[in-house]
């Protein structure tokens, strides 16, 4: 329990990622390589989707919403991460700290149910395709978005209040390169019973959720394809969701890496996948494994330079 003298802490002090030098040269280097690109790649897919009428249907509408989270989830931590590798005290405030606690844990589990959405998605146009244009209708994509987005605020809020009852009295310095719950609340030196409680029941609650409808939704996926006769119409079917697939296997993996992990290193390596790598290779993944994204890029140039060469030539 805090003491009656505690002093509220105003700024924490973050351990990073690393203390050499010389690593933390050609990781500056190496993480803002990968942030432009997660940057351009998601702005490009979201442009593309938005520009291309081919591209208006219910996947496209979630994966643009992936982007944009993606996004979100870069910004919030990756700028701050090359900050500190430029600077000798890797600081945050205690606002800032919350900020970003509360930015996070909204697009972590946000990101979770979109991607289960999109199963949900891909489940409906490979078992029932004579309800699919009934049933994925506009409105009925729109509040499976919101609900997303709901569920994500949730978490958000739920975590940021937990956060604010905790106290830091004895140390200031997170060993993370970012603020996170799990390293605040073995920070704290109040009493984090009710915090644990509810980081287990929200992520077990969303976590599993989100989950059982991706797998639920890929075991009926798989078992359509397998009573598929012809091995075209196998390859056809299995091609419209690998994207996604390849993408859930990396979003869940992470995941089940964390739970796994055994020391804070590992803690740490396992965060640079989910909230610096993973946004990256999202849209990459969707951009070099999908036939429409790649046709309505190629349609999407020609339109572009057909009319510039109306208007110079």
């Amino acid at each position: 329990m805090a003491g009656s003298n505690c002093t509220p802490v105003t700024t924490f002090s973050l351990t990073g990622l690393t203390d050499d030098p010389g690593a933390q040269a050609a990781l500056f280097l190496l993480f803002l390589l990968i942030y432009i690109v997660t940057i351009l790649a998601n702005l490009g897919m979201l442009t593309l989707i938005v520009a291309s009428p081919r591209l208006h249907t219910p996947m496209y509408y979630f994966l643009g919403n992936l982007a944009f989270v993606d996004l979100c989830s870069s910004t919030a931590i990756t700028p701050k991460l090359l900050a500190d590798f430029l600077s000798e005290k890797k600081l945050v405030t205690y606002a800032g700290c919350v900020a970003q606690v509360f930015i996070f844990d909204i697009l972590g589990v946000t990101e979770g149910f979109l991607l289960a959405m999109m199963a949900y998605d891909r489940y409906m146009a490979i078992c029932h395709p004579l309800l699919y244009s009934v049933t994925m209708s506009s409105k009925c994509c729109f509040q499976l978005v919101t609900c997303s987005y709901l569920l994500g605020l949730t978490n958000g809020v739920g975590q940021t209040i937990g956060m604010l009852r905790l106290s830091f009295c004895s140390s200031s310095v997170i060993d993370h390169f970012f603020c996170d719950i799990s390293p605040l609340i073995s920070l704290s030196t109040s009493d984090t019973t009710f915090n644990q409680i509810m980081l287990r029941t929200l992520a077990s609650l969303f976590g599993v959720s989100s989950g059982v409808v991706v797998l639920l939704s890929y075991i009926a996926i798989i078992s359509t394809i397998l009573s598929i006769r012809s091995a075209e119409g196998k390859c056809k079917a299995f091609s419209t969701c690998t994207s996604h697939l390849a993408v859930v296997s990396i979003f869940y993996g992470t995941s089940i890496f964390m739970y796994l992990k055994a020391s804070s290193r590992d803690d740490k390596r396992a965060a640079v996948l989910y909230t610096v790598v993973t946004p990256m290779l999202n849209p990459l993944i969707y951009s070099l494994r999908n036939q429409e994204v790649k046709e309505a890029l190629r349609r999407l140039t020609k339109m572009k330079r057909s009319c510039m060469l109306y208007m110079y030539g």
